[in-house]
């Protein structure tokens, strides 16, 4: 046997022939591989079994309950427990024309004087907002961050120049053409996204100012602003490139600035935002 030959054989290749044929039919090897081949093919013909199928689609018979004894006094004497009520949902951003429409003046007191929620507590000062209130665009943010609490001045800082210069861009003057605003007049302790109390004590100084303003177009910046106003839980990228209407004002969505400076690659998509802002300003001008 050559070398070629021996390793076949230990490797479990060789020898390199065949049986010829009815010579291994009697093998007990081969008796031993019929035999179960056999045995599988009654098992996979065979029916399930209805009992175990039954439990599971068919629906459960009520079982006859057996006595049960009477409680013990201590156990009669136990309150049920009490249901946990569900999180109450954020208040609708609804304009309540009865209310009186306060001068702007007094509005602007209103809010440095609020303590209608907790959060008069921990602020440095409030954030009413900026521009020319006679704009016919109204940016609307989310809330106050640290440098807009210290400063009493909404979007300031780097997210602030973030927003000079794409609006610079878009042809429009900060101070001029737009008027800025948060859904909060003051900043939630570490940026926190408000509670729904917090949006219900102050939703009422923003609506005045949108009554104030009376604007064109309405953009709103960031997730938590545009989710507030359209009374919605769908995500920034459900509601970019559509117009929306609050209060019949046309209302378009985009990002935060202080997101784009974390998520660069979205800048591009926010400009595209403040295109399509642009030309639908255009054809609502257009049309008045």
């Amino acid at each position: 046997m050559n070398r070629s030959a021996q390793i076949q054989r230990l490797i479990g290749l060789g020898p390199g022939w065949e049986g010829r044929p009815g010579w291994f039919e009697q093998h007990p090897a081969a008796l031993q591989r019929s035999l179960c081949q056999a045995e599988s093919a009654e098992t996979t013909n065979a029916e399930p079994a209805p009992a175990v199928i039954a439990p599971i689609l068919a629906t459960p018979a009520p079982a006859s309950t057996p006595p049960q004894p009477a409680p013990s006094p201590a156990e009669a004497a136990t309150p049920a427990p009490t249901p946990v009520a569900a999180p109450a949902a954020v208040p609708a951003m609804v304009a309540d024309t009865a209310a009186p429409l306060l001068e702007w003046d007094a509005l602007e007191r209103a809010v440095r004087d609020c303590r209608d929620c907790r959060l008069c507590q921990t602020r440095t000062q409030t954030v009413f907002g900026r521009g020319n209130k006679q704009a016919r665009w109204l940016l609307i943010g989310e809330a106050p961050g640290e440098q807009e609490d210290k400063q009493g001045l909404p979007f300031v800082g780097r997210a602030g120049q973030l927003l000079d210069n794409m609006l610079s861009a878009t042809g429009l003057d900060r101070d001029q053409d737009v008027y800025i605003a948060n859904v909060l007049k003051c900043r939630p302790p570490g940026n926190r996204n408000p509670s729904g109390d917090e949006i219900a004590s102050c939703q009422n100084y923003l609506i005045q100012q949108i009554r104030h303003i009376q604007p064109t177009l309405i953009l709103a910046l960031g997730r938590f602003a545009a989710q507030t106003l359209l009374q919605t839980e769908k995500s920034i990228g459900q509601l970019r490139g559509k117009l929306h209407s609050y209060q019949d004002i046309p209302l378009i969505v985009s990002y935060h600035p202080a997101y784009l400076l974390r998520n660069q690659p979205d800048k591009l998509k926010a400009w595209q935002d403040l295109v399509f802002a642009r030309n639908t300003f255009a054809r609502l001008r257009d049309q008045s």
